[in-house]
């Protein structure tokens, strides 16, 4: 998935698509038929054709920061304001500025539907090549991985905008404007179409491969992965039963919702996530974990590595990566500005608040013993052989902000806040303006806190020092997640859901969680998944799913002082650094639960309607 290999193919895909206008030339043999046997009669361009299909997967770095934005339009990632000066079209959607015209970098409407036809081509064409070691198991192989590319595209686009238009195989040519402009297609046909296909080719398609040139390419495992996470996604109450789009009707006046809920959606979801969680199990998959000398569970190192170790590490975690992912920028825009780097990729207040204690507490719980105010008085020491911390464990350092002090590994691991201690710069980090790491330029965290989840930490933008990591799209722990939740859903008081649940938080370093109701569980399986799965673009879609955007997305957000210059936590002294600041008003309405479809492909294809609210 080398940027000029898709470069390449779309240069061809494009001669392609023009060569089909003037086939019949003089009565010659089309030349995109002579093109595609240049193609498909040699089997390293055909693997260039295919990882050409695969080039829109999405990326789970920069992709999921920047350009998809799925984790700063959540309320977990928080890039500075100031970038919206420099292209940064998130700050307009997070701020309500959004309109059916608006850009969006990855435009799924578009650029999906390319891909799925290329895919839809390979499927036409590919052939053994016995000469060139290509066997009709090979090319069959090919044909199911792009089958399920194309599965696996028309469920981010139905992710993303709802109803979709579902255009199975390739229009012709001479089509007619009948067979051109196709309509939507109701939301629960699309999702019954991608799960019949990705069932069907999980038995089709390998467990795994052997080779690691063919990491990241499709398995019978990552098939039962999106359908796990898109059937829970199709059970949930944004598209189980939503009367907020009762009369929402395609050109042919069908329904694009189901309207009425449905409680067998639910048991749909949790079979799939009990039978992916089998069948990955069978295959080898399981959570990552490492330790401390005792044989202890090393909370720290499992939850920073489960994202940084490959397979031939020995990390069973991973069911769906792409192999290739802009970590540079990523990294580099978490950095701080005195380390030099781009220091304005930050977490949200809410984010922070999110952690449990190092009891497993939530911080609102009257018995987790959290304290907000003033500032520590010693050193607070842990079990753990992470590098990031000084000598001993000492995970927070004597004058630290109390709110940061006695929280769960997770949140170490995952927030670099004002006066934690920075390893590779033998250091604290000092985010207070004029210091080192601080503004008042576009180069500091507006929110008074840089992200650490995923960020490598020997990545060095001074000498270009960038490890290699995965870009992990589905893992084992999230499957425990989704399966707890739906079996909650569908059968409460099931021991499954404990047992799932509380195997997250115990390599968490947490203890179980005991609750009994099933309300007290659904809370507890949504906070857990807040904290696990953050930064990791799944927020965004679950705050959609569970309807909870105008609750926690239309609102203040908050941080801590950007301008402040003493280290202080006085509520009155406009200079302290220390206490809750509002650095953004963001806007969320209904029209936010989809992305709005494209004016440009509205003003083509008379046949497209407008997703609700939308105007």
């Amino acid at each position: 998935m080398k940027n000029y290999t898709v470069l390449r193919y779309t240069i061809l895909f494009l001669l392609i698509i023009l060569s089909e206008s003037c086939s019949d030339f003089l009565d010659k043999m089309p030349d995109d038929l002579l093109t595609q046997e240049m193609v498909f009669k040699d089997k390293t361009r055909t693997e260039e054709w295919l990882a050409g299909v695969y080039a829109n997967i999405p990326d789970p770095y920069w992709g999921y920061a920047r350009n998809i934005s799925y984790d700063p339009l959540s309320d977990d990632m928080c890039p500075n304001p100031r970038w919206e000066q420099f292209g940064w079209d998130v700050i307009a959607k997070q701020t309500g500025n959004w309109n059916t015209t608006s850009f969006w970098s990855p435009n799924y409407w578009y650029e999906l539907p390319r891909r799925i036809r290329s895919a839809y081509i390979l499927i036409e064409n590919v052939k053994p090549n016995l000469a060139q070691q290509f066997t009709q198991e090979d090319a069959d192989n090919m044909k199911y991985e792009a089958r399920f590319l194309i599965a696996y595209y028309y469920w981010l686009m139905a992710e993303a905008y709802g109803p979709i238009p579902l255009v199975l195989g390739i229009t012709p040519s001479n089509a007619t404007p009948e067979e051109l402009f196709i309509g939507q297609t109701p939301f629960d046909k699309v999702i019954d179409w991608v799960d019949s296909e990705m069932l069907e080719l999980s038995g089709l398609l390998p467990d795994k491969y052997t080779s690691n040139a063919k990491f990241g390419r499709a398995t019978s495992i990552m098939c039962l992965a999106v359908r796990a996470r898109m059937l829970l996604f199709a059970a949930s109450p944004l598209a189980n039963g939503n009367s907020d789009y009762n009369g929402f009707v395609n050109d042919k006046g069908e329904a694009l919702f189901n309207t009425t809920y449905d409680a067998n959606k639910w048991k749909r979801a949790s079979d799939a996530c009990k039978l992916l969680i089998d069948k990955a199990h069978a295959a080898g998959h399981k959570l990552y974990y490492e330790y401390n000398d005792d044989g202890s569970i090393d909370p720290f190192l499992s939850y920073q590595n489960m994202m940084f170790k490959r397979t031939t590490d020995g990390n069973a975690e991973i069911l769906f990566a792409r192999p290739n992912s802009e970590t540079w920028e990523y990294d580099r825009h978490t950095q701080p500005r005195g380390t030099g780097g781009n220091g304005g990729l930050g977490v949200t207040q809410s984010l922070v608040d999110a952690f449990f204690m190092k009891n497993g507490l939530p911080i609102d719980d009257p018995n987790s013993g959290y304290v907000e105010k003033g500032f520590s008085t010693a050193d607070e020491f842990r079990k753990t052989k992470w590098s990031e911390v000084q000598g001993g464990g000492k995970v927070s350092l004597a004058g630290t902000y109390n709110m940061y002090c006695n929280r769960e590994a997770r949140f170490y691991v995952s927030v670099l806040y004002n006066r934690a201690w920075h390893r590779r710069e033998n250091r604290t980090t000092r985010f207070m303006i004029g210091e080192w790491d601080g503004g008042p330029t576009h180069d500091a965290p507006q929110s008074g806190y840089l992200l650490r989840k995923k960020v490598h930490p020997d990545h060095d933008p001074r000498n270009g020092t960038n490890p290699y990591r995965p870009g992990i799209l589905y893992r084992l722990g999230e499957a425990y997640l989704n399966y707890a939740e739906a079996l909650n859903e569908t059968d409460p008081g099931n021991p499954d859901i404990l047992k799932y649940l509380n195997l997250i938080r115990e390599r968490a370093g947490l203890p179980e969680v005991t609750v009994s109701s099933q309300d007290e569980i659904r809370m507890a399986i949504r906070r857990e998944r807040r904290v696990e799965l953050n930064c990791e673009g799944i927020r965004y879609s679950d705050i959609r799913r569970w309807k909870i955007g105008e609750e926690v997305l239309n609102r203040d957000f908050f941080g801590m002082n950007f301008n402040g210059t003493e280290i202080s936590d006085d509520e009155k002294n406009p200079n302290a650094y220390f206490k809750r600041t509002i650095y953004q008003r963001r806007i969320f309405s209904k029209k936010n639960y989809w992305f709005p479809v494209p004016q440009s492909e509205i003003d083509k294809n008379p046949n497209l309607v407008q997703n609700p609210f939308w105007k």
